[in-house]
């Protein structure tokens, strides 16, 4: 496990960059130059990226062209490496983010020390939601599985927002939901399958649509709660049988229907 680095706080522009940033993200997402703006036309922080984020977002998809511009203009850009995290559980939900590249991690910590990993959320994903509609700590950490650019969104703007446009309050809902039903996914598996059916399942689920998946067995052992040692045994078992491939790329899945079987109920052990 990556050591957890000094946490980073986001960018606060000063009030020249802010005007910039009002400016630069009403022209991008479809609103009309203020009279007698001299402004130049190409945004120092690329917000033409967040706002077509912002318009991809399953969630704040939603939002009318306003909305988003506004959510734009409220936020601010953080830069995170791989490895570090993006916050623990029990801090304030004070923000959420939007993923402009990478991919960020929620997991937590079994008992025994172990982690569990959740999900992982990719490029237009809006990470750290619950906190921030409830008003509660993390209930999870969030880590950087890569480098990361994500845009911070404070709590506040997003809650007038969602109250603005209740359709975009419909759109979190169902997010929402949806989250549940992978943690509750990723919680069976842990306890129900044993570790030749999480792997299996970790397989299926991160192939490429060649059937790769570019994950080191370092990598795919932390993610199920394994030893490396164990997860090598396994694929080499695999390998052998035909099912899946070991190469210098990955681990390529040549029977997925024959993973799919280890996946069904196997016995914990």
């Amino acid at each position: 496990m990556p050591g957890v680095l000094p946490r980073t706080e986001a960018f606060v522009p000063d009030s020249a960059v802010l005007e910039l940033l009002t400016w630069a993200g009403g022209r991008l997402c479809g609103m009309p130059r203020p009279q007698g703006s001299g402004m130049p036309t190409v945004p120092v922080n690329s917000l033409d990226q967040v706002c077509a984020a912002l318009r991809a977002s399953e969630v704040l998809g939603r939002l009318s062209p306003e909305g988003a511009a506004a959510l734009a203009r409220a936020g601010s850009p953080l830069e995170l490496p791989a490895g570090r995290l993006l916050c623990q559980a029990g801090d304030p939900g004070d923000a959420v983010y939007v993923v402009l590249e990478g991919e960020i991690e929620v997991r937590t910590a079994s008992r025994g020390g172990r982690e569990v990993r959740f999900v992982a959320l990719g490029k237009g994903a809006l990470v750290g939601e619950m906190a921030v509609l409830d008003g509660g700590p993390r209930s999870t950490d969030m880590a950087a599985t890569r480098r990361c650019r994500l845009w911070r969104i404070p709590r506040s703007a997003l809650l007038t927002r969602l109250e603005a446009e209740p359709a975009a309050a419909v759109g979190l809902l169902v997010e929402l939901v949806g989250r549940l039903r992978k943690t509750n996914a990723a919680l069976e598996a842990q306890t129900t399958l044993d570790l030749g059916g999480r792997l299996a399942r970790l397989l299926l689920a991160e192939q490429n649509a060649r059937g790769l998946v570019a994950i080191s067995q370092t990598e795919l052992a932390r993610r199920i709660g394994a030893s490396r040692e164990k997860v090598n045994r396994k694929l080499k078992e695999w390998s052998a049988a035909g099912e899946i491939a070991v190469t210098t790329a990955g681990v390529r899945v040549v029977a997925p229907d024959r993973l799919a079987e280890l996946t069904q109920g196997a016995a914990h052990g």
